[in-house]
């Protein structure tokens, strides 16, 4: 199983959640995606999709089952469709597919370059990034609202492999312009990506409280992967939330798609 991670947590933030996948699959992961030089954030994504497709190349011999959670399933959606012979099945972890008007209305907000006034990127623009210590940055993070359900421990771990120690200071690892360009480039063309037939499985799991889900409307995905589909309490960040219970679902997921 490959795992690829969401907008500005790197995949150690997940430990919990691929600890226990790895109880029963050979969990493994790109620790952060959109940082190699090589790869750059463009319109589309095109480049970040090559670097997943040229990590599974590398790493494996067989097909894998991709696993993405929101930035992580598109670009593993976009990379199976590229490369089906590389994936045996894809689970999006809320990582829901924009087309139609929706899709029409995000092109038309990126060519007027006023993408940034309905996307996240007008707060991760401005985020803090830098603090006196790892400890600063817990007390930081535990008082801020997003992350008021997430278990002690895995904050802990988004602070160990979400940071970086610099002389005197601790900065956060997934750098803010990057996060801000990924929103800002988001995919408006995915209803090309999923027409004619998808060549392998694909499902879904979402959290019921998902703004993102809402935002991006429901239907397509629904067509896309038909009864593979399903919502866990929580929002868009569910798997850090509950890991285990994350866990369990992708778990169950990816034996249905094999099944099936």
């Amino acid at each position: 199983m490959h795992f690829a991670h969401g907008n500005s947590f790197p995949a150690g933030t997940y430990r919990r959640y691929l600890e226990l996948l790895g109880n029963t699959y050979d969990v493994r992961a790109l620790a952060i995606h959109a940082h190699n030089p090589a790869y750059p954030v463009t319109d589309g994504w095109p480049a970040l999709v090559q670097e997943l497709v040229d990590e599974l190349l590398a790493r494996y011999k067989d097909q894998v089952i991709l696993v993405g959670h929101s930035l992580g399933g598109l670009l593993s959606l976009m990379a199976a469709r590229q490369r089906p012979d590389l994936v045996r099945c894809v689970v999006l972890l809320d990582s829901p597919v924009s087309v139609g008007w929706r899709a029409v209305l995000l092109r038309v907000a990126k060519a007027f370059n006023v993408a940034h006034r309905w996307s996240p990127a007008r707060y991760s623009i401005k985020r803090r990034n830098q603090w006196p210590d790892a400890e600063a940055v817990f007390r930081h993070f535990s008082t801020k609202q997003v992350f008021a359900s997430w278990p002690e421990e895995v904050l802990r771990d988004y602070i160990e492999h979400g940071t970086v120690e610099q002389p005197g200071s601790v900065k956060l690892r997934f750098r803010r312009d990057i996060e801000t360009a990924v929103y800002l480039t988001l995919p408006h063309h995915l209803g090309q990506v999923i027409k004619a037939g998808y060549p392998v499985p694909v499902g879904f799991i979402g959290g019921v409280d998902s703004v993102e889900c809402r935002q991006a409307g429901m239907a397509a995905t629904r067509r896309l992967v038909g009864r593979h589909i399903r919502m866990l309490p929580g929002d868009h960040l569910f798997p850090l939330e509950t890991p285990d219970a994350a866990a369990s679902a992708t778990d169950e997921m990816i034996q249905s798609l094999l099944t099936a």
